[in-house]
């Protein structure tokens, strides 16, 4: 097995996996950008909550380029507003390559925003406000999204304007049919300044978990996009990014996406993450060839894809607590309970909800690897769960091989319809449980066993002094109480108490241990509520408000009990009230510890 985070081996198999292609080429009609290296890679996932798993070349500066337009877009309708805009420039696809002269004949309108004669256009729609000019907006706005303050490369942008004389004619076009209210030599600089903005990799993705957290940067918590326009951008990156290759990628990937001529892709899955990826060389359509590949591959091995998964999913973690906060309905003597009052911060349970895809699924084992090292028992609750896909299913294989070379041993309850295929994903057996409270017992045996020795689980048969229920009891009055107590047995399966049973008597447990569950409507075994081992007492509830029984006792194995009826208790009230008095405040002590318990686990499920 190897350690570390499953998506991040994932990411470097990926990397690997395209780092040999050598297909594209640089883009040269720029003499700037001929200076890239094809070699340099990279492949950048941001999560809503700012999470970022990077590889290869992610802080390598390079322009954004035509990735600008989408972002200038939104800049530009919170300037102006939709109907303003779509007056201006169009929101259908043209089918044509990014620099055409593509304006429609009637209007003179662009056709989008994303080909360079849309972006001129809505570059021109920005305004100058509180003295900062256009440039100086954009590279505010864009830097908001990045989480970072950005700037412009000036050779870059230098060689841009040498060499724009088609953007120019372009300007001077969108002029004559009054796109532009101005004439356009400030906009083109103004453009091909936009265009020379430096980024890397790993701003590109938190560009993507801006938009696709409704404008909101994910680690600076700025609102640098308005959550109004957010729809919009997103909406002309799915049909109009990718240059006239978006029809396919929509198709394919299904992602809003931008990509740029230096060879950057944004992809969006909103309300999820963002994707960045880098990789200079470009295909025919002017996107980068690995990039495509690699968004490809992203899309359907994480099952990404926008129309696959809806809307924004709610996160899978429902609730977490530790061993120490919550601890089985097994009864251990007092001294094993501290022992897993101190050591239960070990075991982890995490329960989830919801449909577990990649995204849902991702926050929690980011979580699980960062507890790895404080963590010996992780214990994962499917009992909410509505639907696991097949990329959430291998997370789970993989998260529990990665947190398994750390020592840590991950195991599934309630795992219901999905069992089946845990096993047959190679979940084994003997870590998938009915029920959280089967596994949390067995992981406090198994620490247990590590923090006390094999020792701790003690003698099967215990004396009266044992008793928890007659501690402080000499000597005579143990040997009076042994002649007055009936001794009795039961076999594994039979029952002690049956629910409705009078509350007419006190039991002390001998040997063995016996399971108390509520009863099941169909007559068969019930849901758990506490076990109880050699040298505890119970029936105290019953026993002293009269009340019958609420719940079924049956002996998990061979057993041997000793019983307190009315009669003696009521005897001892007249003849030996000392003995009495100690044993119900006996009783009132372990009905407190009940009541902190519960307290303490109540105050665990409220998170």
């Amino acid at each position: 097995m190897i350690s570390g985070s499953p998506i991040e081996r994932y990411l470097n198999e990926l990397h690997a996996r395209y780092s040999v292609l050598s297909e594209g080429q640089v883009a040269d009609y720029i003499p700037e950008l001929a200076k890239a290296d094809p070699g340099w890679f990279g492949i950048c996932i941001a999560t809503r909550d700012g999470h970022v798993y990077e590889v290869g070349d992610t802080r390598q500066a390079f322009t954004i380029q035509s990735i600008s337009k989408a972002l200038s877009y939104g800049l530009a309708l919170q300037d102006r507003g939709e109907d303003y805009m779509l007056s201006r420039v169009g929101v259908e696809p043209s089918g044509e390559a990014f620099n055409a002269i593509s304006l429609k004949p009637e209007t003179g309108a662009p056709f989008n925003p994303m080909i360079n004669a849309g972006a001129i256009a809505t570059c021109g729609q920005i305004l100058d406000v509180d003295g900062r000019t256009r440039i100086q907006r954009i590279l505010a706005y864009l830097s908001a999204c990045a989480g970072r303050q950005l700037g412009v490369n000036q050779q870059v942008y230098q060689s841009e304007s040498d060499t724009g004389h088609r953007n120019r004619a372009i300007g001077w076009m969108l002029r004559n049919f009054d796109i532009l209210g101005e004439e356009p030599t400030e906009i083109l600089e103004t453009y091909f300044q936009q265009c020379a903005i430096q980024v890397n990799c790993r701003d590109l993705a938190l560009m993507g978990a801006t938009l696709a957290n409704q404008g909101r940067n994910p680690l600076t918590r700025e609102q640098a996009v308005d959550p109004e326009v957010v729809d919009n951008v997103l909406s002309v990156m799915s049909t109009c990014g990718m240059y006239d290759y978006s029809g396919e990628w929509i198709y394919r990937v299904g992602l809003p996406a931008k990509s740029g001529v230096g060879g950057g892709i944004l992809a969006v899955l909103p309300g999820q993450l963002g994707i960045g990826i880098f990789s200079p060389p470009l295909d025919a359509q002017g996107n980068s060839a690995r990039g495509i590949k690699v968004c490809g591959d992203l899309s359907r091995d994480l099952a990404l894809h926008l129309f696959a998964n809806g809307s924004a999913p709610t996160s899978s973690l429902r609730l977490s607590y530790t061993g120490s906060q919550v601890t089985s309905s097994r009864r251990r003597p007092h001294t094993i309970q501290q022992t897993l009052r101190g050591s239960g911060h070990r075991i982890r349970v995490h329960e989830l909800q919801g449909e577990l895809i990649f995204s849902t699924l991702e926050p929690l084992v980011r979580i699980a690897l960062k507890q790895a090292p404080y963590c010996q028992y992780l214990v994962i609750n499917l009992r909410n769960v509505v639907n696991i896909d097949d990329v959430a299913l291998k997370l789970l294989i993989d998260l529990r091989g990665s947190i398994g070379v750390q020592g840590v041993r991950m195991v599934i309850c309630c795992a219901g319809s999905f069992a089946k295929r845990l096993r047959k994903a190679g979940f084994p057996e003997d870590a998938l449980f009915d029920d959280v409270d089967a596994a949390l017992e067995r992981c406090e045996n198994a620490l247990l066993t590590e923090v006390s020795g094999a020792g701790w689980i003690g003698a099967r048969a215990v004396g009266l002094s044992d008793i928890a229920l007659l501690s402080g009891l000499i000597g005579s009055d143990l040997m009076m109480l042994d002649a007055e107590m009936p001794a009795r047995t039961a076999l594994a399966g039979e029952y002690l108490i049956r629910s409705g049973d009078a509350g007419d008597s006190l039991y002390l447990l001998m040997t063995g241990s016996v399971e108390v569950s509520l009863p099941s409507d169909s007559g068969g075994k019930g849901s758990r509520l506490d076990v109880f081992e050699a040298g505890m007492s119970f029936g105290e509830m019953g026993f002293l408000d009269g009340a019958p029984r609420s719940a079924d006792v049956m002996a998990l194995e061979p057993v041997s009990f000793r019983v307190i009826d009315r009669a003696l208790f009521d005897r001892l009230g007249q003849e030996r009230p000392d003995i009495k008095i100690r044993m119900l405040e006996q009783i009132a002590r372990q009905l407190s510890a009940n009541l902190r318990k519960a307290n303490t686990e109540a105050a665990a499920y409220k998170g």
